[in-house]
């Protein structure tokens, strides 16, 4: 039902990437696709974005990259979804103040939907960004120990 954008998905890993890094040290787009097989376009535009908002300073040239420059218990998940593709849309049919969907006149979820959708936006604005990177999860061990497999919904 409800998912996080890749993109969110590819911030995350570059922003634990580059915190495990002693302070100063540079890591390249490339870097982070090598090690962990991600697409150079999107994450090197994610990288870019993350550097606009402040979040990260780049440093261009031969020997360039990015490093970690704003606080991540100061950045929330809700922050990066704002920055990286808009603001939290549990919904198709409405975008802010209004609805481009033919069934607005006599839906009758639309309050709930938008109440959904606050509350969701509020929770991913109260998770900090240092709160995901910096902890483990117990089912971690036993997720990565199994064999890759396609979900039916995937196929």
């Amino acid at each position: 039902m409800l998912k996080i954008n890749r993109k969110i998905e590819y911030a995350l890993i570059a922003l634990k990437h580059m915190s495990r890094k002693a302070p100063g040290q540079l890591t390249s787009s490339k870097e982070i696709c090598d090690i962990y097989h991600t697409p150079f376009d999107p994450m090197s535009r994610v990288l870019q974005i993350m550097a606009q908002h402040e979040i990260l300073r780049a440093e261009q040239g031969a020997h360039g990259g990015y490093q970690i420059l704003k606080d991540l218990s100061k950045v929330s998940v809700g922050d990066l979804s704002d920055m990286i593709i808009g603001p939290i849309q549990i919904a198709n049919c409405f975008h802010g103040d209004y609805s481009h969907c033919g069934l607005t006149h006599s839906c009758s979820v639309i309050g709930p939907m938008l109440n959904l959708n606050e509350k969701i936006s509020e929770l991913f604005h109260d998770i900090k960004v240092s709160e995901l990177i910096e902890t483990r999860h117990i089912s971690e061990k036993s997720i990565r120990e199994k064999p890759f497999s396609m979900s039916p919904h995937q196929e």
